[in-house]
């Protein structure tokens, strides 16, 4: 994939950031290094911080200690949010009425870039085109989004944010609402945006096992980050680094190749 981005082998640099909404630090001193084509999975149990790191990440939320940088430059600095795809869970809570063909929801994400009310060049149905095909749902172009599954939704939200050339594509728990069977494929693709078009991935999730197979780098966050290093070294000690993250004994359930699940607590 062609960029005009100056290229840097940090794309989010996170240095001892504290945030609280109150009284209780929510996230304390978390320092995460996330370079240049790594596929990331941040696990940890509900409230354990994942999302408010990523609402610091965006620029939506302040950390009251510590500093972000994005692709070399501070967040402070930081313009070029086309560069930075975002998909939160939609699949379980889209409006399954809503008017509009796979087509048209993937073209919305040029909208930043074009305008709302500007006309699609031949150029930018291309791009649209090619997003869809990425995350392979050609044969529904045409489809009302509102027919399709969830796990077909969220290809088609995941097309939606690919179609601006993100280098970086952060997801917030995009098996929620997706079949069992269907989890295999999805990671597949995921692997796919990462290995063959460069695309550097951040995937929150509580698919601890099926995720291991395709990531390479695992980050466990509960308040504190508890690991940060390569798959490998993760899956070498990951019941006891579940059972740190949990803050009780965890049994990990091997996960068979249709990549079922794993049993852990999410409370």
């Amino acid at each position: 994939m062609g960029h005009r981005h100056q290229l840097t082998d940090s794309v989010i640099q996170v240095n001892h950031l504290s945030f609280k909404y109150t009284s209780q630090y929510v996230l304390e001193d978390i320092t995460l290094h996330v370079r240049k084509g790594a596929f990331l999975g941040l696990v940890g149990p509900n409230g354990s911080g994942k999302s408010t790191l990523v609402k610091c990440l965006l620029g939506i939320q302040t950390p009251q200690q510590g500093d972000i940088s994005l692709f070399g430059e501070p967040l402070k600095k930081f313009s070029g949010w086309d560069r930075i795809g975002y998909v939160s869970q939609k699949a379980n809570s889209f409006n399954s009425g809503f008017p509009a063909t796979v087509f048209e929801v993937v073209s919305m994400g040029l909208y930043g870039k074009i305008g709302l009310f500007r006309f699609l060049t031949k150029k930018h149905k291309q791009k649209v085109y090619e997003a869809i095909e990425k995350v392979e749902m050609s044969a529904y172009t045409n489809e009302n989004i509102g027919n399709l599954s969830g796990g077909q939704q969220q290809r088609v939200f995941i097309a939606r944010a690919l179609v601006s050339d993100p280098d970086l594509l952060i997801l917030d728990e995009p098996t929620v609402g997706v079949d069992v069977h269907s989890v295999q494929q999805f990671y597949t693709m995921l692997k796919q945006l990462n290995q063959e078009h460069g695309i550097t991935l951040v995937l929150i999730t509580h698919d601890i096992g099926a995720m291991t197979d395709y990531v390479t780098d695992v980050a466990c966050l509960n308040k504190h980050l508890h690991f940060h290093g390569d798959t490998d070294t993760f899956t070498e000690s990951e019941n006891e680094m579940m059972s740190t993250l949990y803050g009780h004994d965890v049994h990990m359930l091997t996960h068979n190749h249709d990549h079922s699940a794993c049993e852990v607590p999410t409370s």
